[in-house]
């Protein structure tokens, strides 16, 4: 996971993770540019001041830095959210089900949006617990909203799905 080795703290993060931010993930009660933050963040992108743009950190892992200098639409970006799969481990593969007790979403309610979604928070837990992080069952939370309208678009600002 980390191929340098940097002390984390809960000081590194805007949002701890808990079970409850995971949930408000799976539920679509914040938007896909704040989940990818949740994950940059944890990839050690930065971000730029001068740019606003997340940018490649030392920390970076090479697996991501050397394919994205700056961080991608994990949510929008179809190709981002599969370089995001692929570096769950297959242990790791069935942690919505295991940590969270995600049933998964009905036939009706698939769009690619929601799937990237479940990936990214796949992919925190398995973050977590690679970085021995404490996901504990409720913490600081962002102001949650309700779902979009239109769940294929998401939320207002959310990048177009691709």
């Amino acid at each position: 996971m980390k191929e340098k080795n940097k002390v984390l703290s809960s000081k590194d993060f805007s949002w701890p993770l808990s079970k409850k931010l995971l949930c408000s993930i799976l539920n679509d009660q914040v938007s896909d540019v704040f989940v990818c933050e949740l994950i940059w963040e944890r990839l050690f992108y930065t971000k730029d001041k001068s740019s606003e743009y997340w940018i490649i950190s030392d920390y970076t892992p090479h697996y991501w830095s050397e394919k994205y200098n700056n961080a991608p639409q994990i949510i929008s970006d179809r190709g981002a959210s599969i370089h995001l799969t692929r570096s769950i481990p297959k242990e790791h593969k069935q942690n919505l089900k295991k940590i969270l007790d995600f049933k998964g979403y009905k036939i009706n309610e698939l769009y690619p949006r929601r799937t990237r979604r479940a990936t990214a928070v796949n992919w925190l837990i398995f973050w977590g617990i690679e970085s021995n992080a404490t996901l504990k069952v409720h913490d600081k939370l962002p102001i949650l909203s309700s779902p979009p309208f239109n769940p294929i678009h998401g939320h207002n600002g959310d990048p177009e799905i691709k």
